[in-house]
């Protein structure tokens, strides 16, 4: 038995637990320590933090890693984990690996940059200069490390512990991973991580599978508190459309910070369709983001699994699609002032190319921002979205004048009623449902809601960040609160201090030239100098 286990099964929440990102749950076995996700946190500065600190488990102890799916919040720190001792097999689909095999250098290489940018500003301020989460060499390391499984096909990746990964119809590749465990009982315990689970309505995807008959289900509440409106592909189609001759028609370019797994595609396919049948007019639209073209000729190369898609390896061919991989290429888009569609990863603006694009546009009254994903509280995404006229982009101000759209309906994530129905399609749970990928909106919302369908309140729980639960068989979950890495208070706040800071830096620059004289100016900020010297 590796160092560290229980002499029984404990279930550990590291991550997605007060947050909705960083998903990483830690499986204690007497055969083995499994961990299930091992995911970066998004969203406040505080939160992100996290990923900079030492995990609340000693790498060198776990021996295997079961991936759900290939996005970041769910495989971000792969790569973290296997520089600093993780050695054993990391078990994912094929469609993940393949995934992976671009995701977690493209992360790697985000880390790097980020930090050099940092650094720089850094050296100036004579502060101590910080090192990556990891590198992109580190990344590329841990990709030896994955091992493909097929849907269906049951793992040993502990003995004593049978794994087995079911379409969640979420992104290509995702699951649902059903276990099975010895040693909690007088027979195995059955448990079964939902992963993210895939709307009904999905371009690519199947609706998502998995058994029911369980003792424990670890559900994700992303949208437990909302449920979108019922459209069709095709009325999703219409609403983009709209949106883009909207945008066409205000004179400027349409900017789309996107996922670069999936939501890309998607649109892309989307746009095919509506350029094709002559909705939209046929105008450049630059993919600003080497992990997006990656990530794309992966969908192109996977065409055959993915479900009620025509087309072929061409699937992603058009002369109106332009990839831009090099940093020259995406720079000389600035010089397109309108009429083009520009999409960029990150998708909650958080990193990558679509920050820079953002400092050229948000400005600009002819320019239009859509959003067509989620948004983590705290992210520069949700920011923008929720109305700020002002924003700090790489240390600078921003004013923001375009115009700020958004559609949910193009979201990866099952809705409320979505949700409860695939909870009720997995019943009985004869013990204990964990929520987690969820705000506390979104988990009481969603508690009620399961509660009228018949799943008993008091066995719905919303664990927090590092809580850790003893497992059985016939008795209910024991909670340890084990030392906290973030308050529960700090984990689910929607800002920080950071973007309280950054907002104030923003007001006292518009307070100070809204003031009709400097004697007035010097006045305001000797007040604010007696303030901070009490």
């Amino acid at each position: 038995m590796a160092a560290g286990a229980a002499s029984g099964v404990s279930l550990a929440f590291h991550g997605a637990a007060s947050t909705v990102t960083g998903s990483c749950f830690l499986l204690d076995t007497p055969g083995g320590r499994l961990l299930v996700d091992c995911g970066l946190f998004q969203g406040t500065k505080t939160v992100r933090e996290l990923n900079y600190g030492a995990f609340p488990f000693d790498p060198k102890s776990i021996d295997a890693l079961l991936l759900t799916h290939a996005h970041i919040d769910h495989s971000g720190l792969v790569a973290k984990l296997t520089k600093h001792g993780f050695a054993g097999p990391i078990i994912a689909t094929e469609p993940t690996a393949d995934l992976l095999a671009f995701m977690l250098p493209d992360s790697g290489y985000i880390q790097e940059t980020e930090v050099e940018r940092l650094n720089r500003r850094n050296r100036q301020r004579g502060r101590a200069k910080v090192e990556p989460i990891y590198t992109k060499a580190d990344a590329e390391a841990a990709l030896d490390q994955v091992r493909t499984c097929a849907y269906g096909d049951w793992q040993e990746p502990a003995p004593g512990v049978r794994a087995r990964f079911w379409n969640a119809g979420h992104i290509l590749g995702s699951a649902s991973i059903e276990l099975e465990v010895d040693g909690a009982g007088d027979r195995p315990l059955r448990l079964l991580f939902s992963g993210d689970i895939g709307p009904d309505e999905k371009t690519f995807h199947r609706s998502p599978e998995a058994p029911s008959d369980l003792d424990y289900l670890v559900v994700e509440a992303t949208y437990g508190n909302r449920d979108r409106a019922e459209v069709t592909l095709d009325q999703r189609r219409q609403k983009l459309g709209e949106e883009v001759r909207a945008a066409l028609d205000n004179g400027g370019n349409l900017l789309i910070p996107a996922f670069a797994v999936e939501r890309t595609q998607e649109l892309l396919l989307a746009l095919s369709r509506l350029i094709r049948d002559g909705l939209i007019p046929e105008v450049p639209v630059f993919i600003d983001s080497p992990l997006a073209i990656n990530v794309t000729r992966t969908f192109a190369a996977h065409h055959a699994e993915l479900h009620q898609v025509e087309g072929g390896a061409d699937l992603f061919e058009a002369p109106w699609m332009r990839f831009t991989e090099s940093v020259e290429e995406s720079k000389a888009i600035n010089q397109v002032k309108s009429g083009a569609i520009i999409m960029a990863a990150s998708g909650m603006c958080d990193a990558g190319r679509i920050r820079h694009h953002l400092k050229q546009h948000l400005w600009r009254r002819d320019a239009t921002v859509l959003f067509v994903g989620y948004q983590a509280p705290g992210s520069l995404g949700q920011i923008i979205q929720s109305g700020a006229e002002r924003v700090r982009i790489h240390g600078e101000e921003v004013a923001v004048k375009a115009r700020i759209r958004s559609i949910e309906s193009f979201s990866a994530h099952a809705d409320q009623g979505e949700l409860v129905a695939w909870v009720k399609a997995r019943l009985p749970v004869k013990n204990t449902i964990f929520m987690t990928h969820g705000e506390p909106d979104a988990m009481a919302t969603l508690r009620e809601k399961l509660a009228l369908a018949g799943c008993a309140a008091e066995h719905i729980l919303a664990p927090a960040l590092d809580d850790r639960f003893d497992l059985a068989v016939d008795t209910a979950p024991v909670r340890h609160a084990l030392d906290k890495r973030l308050s529960e208070a700090a984990a689910v706040a929607p800002e920080d201090w950071h973007n309280a800071y950054a907002r104030l830096l923003l007001d006292l620059g518009d307070k100070l030239k809204r003031l009709d004289d400097d004697q007035k100016r010097a006045a305001l900020l000797a007040e604010l100098k007696q303030t901070l010297d009490r």
